[in-house]
């Protein structure tokens, strides 16, 4: 028997799109208690007594997204989703936060260069899965470290809701409300 599924369509976006991240926010994974999904969306996200997201942020064309959907027709879909985080100057700080995040189980929420923002963690949490640091040899070459957080998934990230419908409308995440700024 063959699975059958609804199939929609998908028209010409005329609007700009734009590659690239604008900021990432993590957070242990144990520190989100629950998460609602309404039609296809992350509508609302608890946190732990006293837990927020932090926020990590980096420079302009240094951060990336991207989904990869792995197919076996005998074991069905997955999909990794590789977050790709580049921080220039190598320091203490710097270093130990990454050290941290290389170990930990964590959940992130990725706004893109769009303005969308993308969960990540649903079905496992989000782990490392590479990383590095470099000193450059020229004047002009990053100093940096990089670290390369993947979600292993059943299905691609799903979006955040951030902002409501309507007035009545209370089934969107008010971002500002789980995040810690630095």
């Amino acid at each position: 028997m063959s699975c059958t599924q609804i199939l929609n369509g998908i028209q010409v976006d005329c609007e700009p799109s734009m590659g690239g991240l604008k900021v990432v926010y993590i957070a242990n994974s144990s520190d989100v208690t629950d998460f609602t999904v309404t039609d296809g969306q992350i509508t609302s996200i608890t946190m732990a007594s006293g837990k927020t997201f932090k926020t990590y942020s980096f420079r302009r064309n240094t951060a990336s997204m991207t989904s990869t959907l792995s197919v076996d027709p005998a074991n069905g879909t997955s999909v990794a989703t590789d977050v790709a985080l580049s921080f220039l100057k190598q320091d203490t700080q710097k270093r130990i936060e990454i050290s941290a995040l290389s170990i930990g189980e964590l959940v992130l929420i990725v706004q893109d260069a769009n303005g969308r923002y993308w969960f990540l963690g649903k079905d496992m949490p989000v782990m490392a899965s590479a990383g590095g640091a470099e000193s450059g040899t020229a004047y002009t070459d990053g100093n940096r470290y990089t670290i390369t957080l993947q979600d292993n998934s059943k299905d691609y990230p799903y979006e955040v809701k951030t902002a409501p419908a309507s007035e009545s409308d209370t089934d969107y995440v008010n971002i500002e409300s789980i995040v810690t700024p630095n």
